[in-house]
């Protein structure tokens, strides 16, 4: 499926559930926006990965359990892959307390939503995620990256590396503790007193020295490293 002509700013998504009449059902309501195509269907996530790679996708709304090759692992292998690097991956899961959720987060997921989402909050969502930002709802996200992050995380599992949180200026770990409890920009601006552009920028600064590609990332860096520890973070 080619692009709408005339329109560069066409979101072009990928479907990826294994369940025939829910794609159908999310084609038809992603068709329904104008600024938005669907560019495949797959119904593993081995299939999405390979979608993926060989269309020309802006983001991926992702289920997390399917056979061949579940979410997760299609998200880590999206997500691994140079060139596929603005390709965004929004998860789509029955419930929000679904902990297979943060390991689509550790993956290298932008986000989640349940699939009981109003439609026209799952557009908001795709535009959203498309944008490069993280959707990311303080409350529930907290409470379940708390409940599954419990105990210190073993080495190697995919939180930063000590030496890299302790380049982070007091400044940035403010603004890291502050991105965890779920607050955008511009909260962390009016929090800290800064201007929004400045607390933008040590967003990226932060994504930087951690070698994280998004928000999403810096929520699940934040548990990992001990700086936010859960019931802090749950507002």
């Amino acid at each position: 499926m080619s692009a709408r002509p005339g329109r560069p700013d066409v979101i072009r998504v990928v479907l990826a559930d294994d369940q025939t009449l829910v794609r159908s059902a999310f084609a038809m309501l992603v068709e329904s926006a104008p600024d938005m195509e669907v560019v495949g269907q797959a119904g593993t996530g081995r299939e999405a990965v390979e979608l993926v790679r060989g269309a020309v996708a802006d983001l991926v709304l992702m289920d997390v359990r399917m056979p061949d090759l579940d979410g997760i692992e299609a998200t880590r292998l999206i997500a691994a892959d140079e060139d596929l690097a603005g390709v965004k991956v929004l998860v789509l899961t029955t419930y929000d307390t679904d902990e297979y959720v943060v390991d689509a987060l550790r993956a290298g997921a932008s986000g989640f939503l349940v699939k009981d989402t109003k439609p026209a909050e799952l557009l908001d969502a795709i535009r959203t995620v498309a944008a490069g930002e993280s959707l990311l709802s303080p409350g529930p996200t907290a409470r379940l990256i708390a409940r599954v992050l419990r105990g210190p995380v073993a080495p190697g599992t995919g939180g930063p590396a000590p030496d890299a949180l302790a380049a982070l200026s007091d400044r940035e770990r403010q603004v890291l503790e502050l991105v965890a409890r779920g607050l955008n920009n511009t909260e962390i601006a009016g929090t800290l007193g800064l201007s929004p552009l400045t607390a933008k920028t040590h967003v990226s600064r932060i994504m930087g020295k951690l070698c994280v590609r998004d928000r999403a990332q810096l929520v699940i860096a934040a548990y990992e490293s001990g700086l936010v520890t859960p019931g802090t973070a749950a507002g």
